[in-house]
């Protein structure tokens, strides 16, 4: 039988993470938005693809959520995007909204799943599903590190003119402005960048990834990036599926790890069949651990605020 997994959002995030699901034949996939008719016209358009691209897997669109019973996994997108201007906390309660509804549904018919979260600000966005859907903090991910890691060593590969593939490296921390590049840990086949750049251009393309959302959000003028954020959810998803236990830089909820608690914060774990298998806890140096606690301080003040307004 196959695997199953619901995207709920079909908006350009969800319905890229849709199809790249499909196209990979990860999975069956149920596309699952509020807007009547567009996950059914989306669904269709990528089936439709299906003969041309040569994959088998089954896109369904749909407006509730009988048709998700049983998934394997459950990625949510849905929430109000970005616009110019406007930072992730200021999504902060309109975006609960739509998160506790989209869980409340999804688990009620997949208590087994593991739920994979997008929606910004996205570490808020993690301990609203983990609450609602009490789950343990195993089947409750954020997707933030894959993606801000993937813009650190996009900028990285264009400043050197090296290919991507071989530029490693690793964000920890909240999905925001205080999220922490790990420059020590950041290479290129090994070489360590300090020995590639001066520090002066290290610190530019740390703040460029600081700023990555907001750039692409700048250019777009009515919308937010989609494409890097769904590819991102997207290996998340397969090292599920496929149990490939990668490690990855993923939003989890800590319990005391890198002295932080009941917090989604970004650090190293390994994904497989059971979601989250190990965090791994890196010594850190006395500068990246207080960046670090500063990020999780930002965090905390999200939290703060959702405890205040919804309990």
């Amino acid at each position: 039988m196959p695997k199953k997994v619901t995207v709920i959002g079909a908006g350009n995030v969800g319905a890229n993470t849709a199809q790249k699901i499909a196209a990979k034949e990860l999975a069956d996939v149920v596309l699952v938005d509020v807007v009547e008719g567009v996950p059914q016209g989306k669904g269709l358009d990528m089936l439709e693809s299906a003969p041309v691209e040569g994959y088998d897997a089954r896109i369904t669109g749909t407006n509730g959520y009988e048709e998700t019973a049983g998934s394997d996994v459950v990625v949510i997108t849905a929430g109000f995007p970005r616009k110019p201007g406007m930072s992730r906390d200021d999504l902060l309660l309109a975006n609960y909204e739509v998160v506790k509804s989209a869980t409340e549904q999804a688990v009620k018919r997949s208590p087994n799943a593991i739920l994979v979260l997008v929606t910004n600000p996205l570490d808020a966005m993690c301990w609203t599903a983990l609450k609602v859907s009490g789950f343990p903090r195993e089947r409750v991910i954020g997707m933030a590190g894959v993606l801000d890691s993937a813009r650190f060593r996009t900028f990285i590969a264009e400043e050197l003119n090296v290919s991507f593939e071989n530029v490693t490296a690793m964000v920890l921390g909240g999905h925001g402005d205080t999220m922490v590049p790990l420059v020590r840990f950041t290479n290129v086949s090994g070489i360590p960048i300090s020995e590639l750049m001066d520090k002066g251009t290290i610190d530019r393309l740390v703040q460029r990834t600081r700023d990555g959302g907001a750039e692409v959000v700048k250019y777009l003028k009515t919308g937010s990036a989609y494409y890097a954020p769904a590819a991102s959810a997207v290996e998340m998803v397969e090292s599920i599926l496929k149990d490939k236990k990668k490690v990855l830089p993923c939003a989890a909820y800590l319990n005391g790890e890198y002295g932080i608690r009941e917090l989604f914060v970004g650090v190293p774990v390994k994904l497989g069949k059971s979601g989250i298998e190990k965090i791994y806890e890196i010594k850190l140096q006395d500068d990246e651990q207080a960046a670090l606690k500063k990020s999780a301080e930002a965090v905390h003040e999200l939290i703060s605020v959702l405890k205040q307004k919804v309990q």
